[in-house]
């Protein structure tokens, strides 16, 4: 076995400054334009790699934890097969009632805490984290890298891009792909608290797209809304039935069918 040998501190302190500066770090300067260390654009968090130069990512079977950035076409016949196959495994069954839903049900809005989930626990709401993970030319508050205060976003939804500013949010919401209410009248309402919270904050099931058009889907499944640009409804559809299949929820017959139709090729 090989002995380990310690460097001098005073070695260890020269690597140490020079990794620093290889790296681009340095001291947060007050003041500085973005409030972030080493530039305007945050990346992907975690050490993901900066995200595609048009935002637009790729196929969401490429994708199966959502912590890449962008949702891209599935373009292949050989692709489309795999996603009719993980939609065909869907489970079905009917649509329940509304009744006793409510949005604290699945913990308050974009909390950091959530259990099991990629990029929770990170000290930055989940909102942030999805514009963050999403977005191109992040510009972030003074003094923080975590408040997002402007940015370039592709919106894979309507295919348009958005120059999005804080002072006017609503511009750009966190969609739930698989609706938080679509899913308490799928099952969720029996499920435990820690469950639903996880379904909330989880990055697969949360996209940042044109305002408009998640306010037009509202909690509607694949059988009563698609997004407008048609070029992503398979994606959309496989992105739905990839939560779907993690949380074991079920979904209606006729969204079943809906999906496997966007995914016909």
């Amino acid at each position: 076995m090989a002995t380990y040998m310690p460097f001098p501190r005073s070695v260890t302190a020269v690597l140490a400054a020079a990794g620093m500066l290889l790296a681009g770090c340095g001291p947060l300067q007050d003041g500085a334009p973005d409030g972030h260390r080493g530039g305007t654009s945050a990346g992907p968090p975690d050490g993901r790699g900066p995200a595609a130069p048009d935002g637009r990512g790729g196929s969401p079977l490429q994708n199966p934890d959502g912590t890449k950035p962008g949702l891209g076409p599935v373009s292949t016949d050989a692709d489309r097969a795999e996603a009719r196959a993980l939609i065909a495994d869907l489970s079905t069954r009917g649509r329940g009632p509304k009744t006793g839903y409510d949005r604290d049900a699945f913990g308050y809005a974009w909390m950091d805490t959530a259990d099991g989930v990629p990029l929770a626990r990170n000290g930055c709401d989940t909102r942030n984290d999805l514009l963050k993970l999403h977005g191109r030319n992040v510009r972030f508050r003074a003094g923080s890298d975590c408040v997002v205060v402007s940015m370039d976003l592709y919106d894979p939804y309507t295919g348009k891009d958005i120059a999005w500013k804080k002072a006017k949010a609503a511009e750009v919401q966190i969609d739930h792909v698989v609706p938080l209410s679509y899913s308490w009248q799928m099952g969720a309402a029996r499920w435990t608290e820690s469950k639903r919270k996880q379904l909330a904050n989880d990055v697969l099931n949360l996209l940042p797209v044109e305002g408009r058009a998640n306010s037009a889907k509202r909690d509607s499944g694949p059988a009563s809304w698609l997004p407008p640009n048609k070029k992503i409804r398979c994606s959309y559809a496989v992105r739905f039935a990839q939560v779907a299949d993690k949380y074991e929820l079920p979904v209606t017959t006729a969204d079943k069918a809906m999906m496997l139709k966007q995914c016909e090729g």
